[in-house]
């Protein structure tokens, strides 16, 4: 089965106006003729209606994501914003569990799998994020890792919750340390991943997009796609860069014809 990969920009905590409106106006020029590979961006929360006006009836088919969201729907929570807003300003994707937010704001499996439920309780799209630290890839516990990240969303939701919705497997060793898995190391996870939602539902794991993450790049895009189970990416500092970003975004839409 094909399915259309997914490219997305994760811009982290950078950005201006300036460069929201550069970077979006060369994306959209040049990815205008793109047709075999979805392509979103994560702007930093303060940009997103800026980057939503850009994109809002451009060529390009470039859907908008949100970096991450808050558990609560409304209320008394100072700095947080709720998925009705990110739904109400034209946001598709958001991106839930990275390694950075479990990391620095200590959000356990819990508190992502809440996440998860509240974007699928309003349409919006989980872009699930698990991966392994170096510590646990070095002790072979990449698999025990996933699987406990997965687990949490399984068990409280259901397999069905991964209909419409995203996997992007980021090994914490590599995201911007410019040391990539290897394209076999990568499909190795990715199938794994694959096999044990398709132990629960084969047609969801059929369909599910698993991106991967970590220091994707121009020159090492290509071989990654190649892989049967490697969907797209989740693209970090070369997101910044609209020629590299680019010419990641062409790799995964060129790599049909190894599927």
């Amino acid at each position: 089965m094909y399915r259309r990969p997914l490219v997305m920009g994760n811009w982290k905590l950078n950005g201006s106006q300036q460069m929201v409106t550069k970077l979006i106006t060369e994306l959209r020029t040049t990815l205008s003729g793109i047709q075999n590979c979805s392509v979103a961006i994560a702007p930093p929360m303060v940009y997103l209606a800026q980057a939503r006006d850009q994109l809002v009836g451009g060529s390009g088919n470039i859907s908008l994501a949100a970096q991450n969201v808050d558990v609560n729907l409304k209320g008394a929570f100072t700095g947080e914003i709720a998925v009705s807003m990110l739904k109400e300003i034209g946001v598709e994707y958001v991106i839930i569990g990275h390694s950075e937010r479990r990391t620095y704001h200590h959000e356990n499996d819990e508190v992502i799998a809440e996440k998860f439920a509240v974007l699928k309780s309003v349409g919006l799209i989980p872009v699930l994020c698990i991966g392994e630290s170096q510590a646990e890839n070095e002790a072979g516990q990449t698999e025990t890792v996933c699987k406990r990240q997965l687990d949490t969303v399984l068990e409280t939701l259901g397999v069905k919750a991964f209909e419409n919705a995203v996997i992007a497997y980021e090994p914490v060793w590599a995201i911007g340390t410019g040391q990539s898995a290897t394209p076999q190391q990568a499909q190795k996870t990715h199938k794994f991943i694959r096999d044990y939602i398709a132990q629960q539902d084969a047609q969801v794991a059929e369909k599910i997009i698993i991106q991967y993450g970590g220091s994707v790049n121009a020159n090492n895009s290509a071989e990654l796609f190649k892989q049967p189970d490697i969907d797209g990416a989740l693209v970090g500092g070369a997101s910044l860069e609209a020629d590299k970003f680019i010419d990641i975004v062409k790799a995964a839409e060129n790599a049909q014809q190894y599927q």
